[in-house]
């Protein structure tokens, strides 16, 4: 008997997502928890397995397809079985043409024009890849398979073939009208982020306060802690915040209908940015996590972010979130809350600057941190309270125990 392998659902909040890969062709056989196709949701890289024992007898979809949750993509029958009855139900989504697993091959260059490489690459490719692509003029049809999770072909996959020898196309005719440089659809997880955060702006009164921290004594903290471990400024800001969300529990709280929710467990989401948008993977039980802990689990989470290699418990169930822009050159930044939290800390770069430092003029390390919170929960004292607490741990160079709770 056929049976319709349908869009499945990870997480509350997905609706859609999008085929980034088919692993089986149709006529080939496949057996019940094999990996059938590869969906993108609006958080992370899945690979659906198969419900059943047959063959794949249809393939409803076309790559970059967005499906609803709880629609059919695929039909697996017994060998033999007549199943045009069931497909044509989907006829409309049968029509589009389905590309077959690519065979791994060795990257290669092209020129033909960009608007080629768009029909016919099958290839699962990054936005910022495909831009680079076009810039060029590389025709990426050729590439059968990229250096990223699944043979996906990255940024660096195209920078390698425009340093080995990739000519950029012909510059076009001059038209009339100037076309757009490109047009990026708004989806997966570009169109998630656009609607949470637009969300979250409209949802909630949102409230961002700041502060300068004097971090000389952090700086002094971290050259120690790196005799015995590799550790980030982030690892340090990510402590900080979980016991001064001990110590100030109204910041670590949903609200949640007309109940303000206060969270038991502190899990501090640290935000991870990626070519196709911001990831939040969330350090669990952080404030009974020592220092060390903190360090190895949020490098882990940034790199498996990175690969596209996160499950759905890594990035769910945060209580608070970190989002640290002082890499890229940012002083100071207003964060958008990460909803259904209650508070977000933005943290700027570290800067050398004169200051007045017991009562004379010196050069210190000074770092402005953002704090945005939820008014409807929280109230501008208890949140400067707060934001005082973390502010204090970083200026007395966070000399938390290195041990856990």
């Amino acid at each position: 008997m056929a049976v319709e392998v349908v869009m499945p659902k990870f997480g509350l909040t997905m609706t859609e997502g999008t085929i980034q890969q088919w692993f089986k062709s149709e006529g080939d056989a496949i057996k019940t928890g094999e990996a059938l196709f590869e969906v993108e949701t609006e958080k992370v890289l899945y690979e659906v397995e198969a419900p059943a024992d047959g063959t794949v007898a249809k393939l409803l979809y076309a790559l970059e397809a967005v499906v609803g949750v709880g629609l059919p993509v695929a039909i697996i029958a017994e060998a033999g079985e007549e199943v045009s009855e069931v497909a044509a139900r989907y006829a409309d989504a049968a029509a589009a043409p389905v590309a077959a697993p690519p065979e791994p091959a060795p990257v290669a260059a092209s020129t033909t024009p960009p608007a080629a490489e768009e029909k016919r690459s099958r290839v699962p490719v990054t936005p910022a890849a495909r831009k680079l692509a076009k810039e060029h003029g590389i025709d990426l049809s050729g590439v059968m398979t990229g250096t990223g999770p699944r043979g996906r072909i990255t940024r660096e996959d195209v920078q390698k073939i425009i340093d080995s020898g990739g000519q950029a196309a012909p510059p076009p005719t001059p038209t009339a009208t100037p076309a757009a440089a490109e047009d990026i659809p708004l989806r997966g997880m570009r169109k998630v982020i656009a609607e949470r955060m637009h969300q979250s702006l409209r949802d909630s009164a949102q409230l961002t306060i700041s502060t300068e921290v004097d971090v000389t004594q952090l700086i002094d903290r971290r050259q120690e802690v790196r005799q015995e471990f590799n550790v980030t400024y982030t690892d340090f800001i990510v402590q900080a915040c979980a016991h001064a969300l001990r110590q100030h529990p109204r910041m670590n709280a949903s609200l949640e209908g007309n109940v303000i929710h206060i969270h038991n467990d502190i899990h501090v989401g640290l935000a991870v940015a990626l070519d196709e948008g911001l990831i939040v993977p969330v350090v669990r039980e952080a404030d009974k996590k020592s220092l060390k802990d903190i360090a190895a689990e949020a490098k882990t989470l940034a790199e498996r972010a990175r690969a596209s290699q996160l499950k759905l418990e890594e990035v769910s169930g945060g209580t608070f979130t970190v989002s640290n822009l002082g890499m890229y050159g940012v002083d100071a930044f207003t964060p958008i809350i990460n909803a259904p939290q209650s508070g977000i800390l933005g943290v700027g770069r570290i800067v050398e600057k004169p200051v007045i430092y017991r009562g004379e003029v010196t050069k210190r390390s000074m770092l402005v941190l953002s704090l945005t919170f939820d008014h409807r929960v929280i109230d501008g004292a208890p949140a400067g309270a707060f934001l005082q607490t973390v502010a204090g741990l970083l200026a007395h160079g966070n000399r938390i125990s290195l041990d856990a709770r």
